[in-house]
């Protein structure tokens, strides 16, 4: 029985898992999406009330009866040949992901994560209500773009975040919007919240942070520390400006999240906490394909050696 992954070519944390999988003579295959199809072919039959055929690429191939686990490592988009036009190529991307996604996540076996729970799983608002219903603790957040009622919310300390990917690629570079404390001069000058949905929340003092990495049944937490005013507000200002160490997750955190990942249906996700002075542990946010492999190495926490166990076990979703 085979594991699948699904990761962009260039992917060190990919690398590592297939490394640890051969070194188990697990076998493993690894793909991406983005060869579809003009560097692979696909052919899947529905056979006895199952689907069974071939996903092949240049290298590799795998039959989909003989998998048992399938990592989805965030692969690329699919490409189709060019030469097509804009309509022609939505159609064509739009049917392969229906066409080999849709019968890849019909297969039995067990996925980390399946899409359809990581899609949902990536709505903030759900997020949120989802951290409460298993007993975390959350800041009061209004999403809106209804100026007076952004006035009114920001009267207290608040912070502004995005509710998708902080990062848009515009004029041949790449943009980034960090978590931002409002000031006042915003508060006055509140110009462009009526374009669409905004994510405001209210501004938690903090003693640290965390990343909290839920594998199956495993909980491993990470403490990151900011040493500059603008990794205070937000550490992904500036990676070269934090330290790590591990951190014990209280109990009740830990319970939490395993709950959490119970509901959402996820094998694998990456919290985040905000640490505050007195001790609370607050939930920001949880992201169910977050990144792991620099708290791995900043710390030593077995992640991939965990991830691995789960993969090779197999099992159904």
């Amino acid at each position: 029985m085979t594991v699948l992954i699904l990761a962009p070519e260039l992917d060190i944390t990919a690398d590592r898992m297939v490394k640890l999988l051969e070194q188990r003579a697990v076998p493993v295959v690894r793909f991406d999406t983005a060869w579809f199809p003009q560097r692979s072919r696909f052919e899947a039959y529905f056979d006895g009330g199952q689907w069974v055929g071939t996903l092949a690429s240049s290298t590799h191939s795998v039959v989909l009866e003989g998998l048992r686990s399938i990592w989805y490592r965030n692969p690329s988009a699919f490409d189709p040949p060019a030469g097509l036009s804009p309509a022609e190529r939505h159609w064509a991307m739009t049917e392969a992901k229906l066409g080999l996604g849709g019968v890849l996540a019909a297969l039995p076996v067990r996925w980390v994560n399946h899409p359809a729970r990581t899609a949902d799983a990536s709505y903030k608002p759900v997020q949120l209500a989802t951290a409460v219903r298993c007993g975390l603790t959350v800041p009061d957040t209004l999403i809106s773009n209804h100026v007076a009622s952004v006035r009114r919310f920001a009267e207290s300390a608040t912070v502004t975040k995005t509710l998708g990917a902080p990062t848009i690629r515009e004029e041949g570079a790449y943009k980034t919007a960090f978590t931002h404390v409002m000031t006042e001069a915003d508060r006055v000058d509140l110009h462009g919240v009526e374009v669409t949905a905004h994510q405001f929340q209210r501004w938690v003092p903090k003693e640290y942070e965390a990343r909290v990495l839920v594998v199956g049944d495993s909980v491993f937490g990470c403490a990151i520390h900011a040493h500059t005013a603008e990794t205070y507000v937000d550490w992904r200002n500036d990676y070269a400006a934090l330290s790590y160490s591990p951190v014990a997750v209280p109990p009740e955190v830990a319970a939490g999240a395993l709950e959490y990942c119970v509901t959402l249906q996820l094998c694998y996700a990456a919290f985040d906490f905000v640490v505050t002075p007195d001790g609370q542990w607050v939930f920001l946010e949880c992201n169910p394909g977050g990144q792991f492999g620099w708290i791995e190495d900043e710390t030593g926490l077995p992640i991939t050696e965990t991830l691995g166990d789960v993969l090779a076990s197999g099992g159904t979703p």
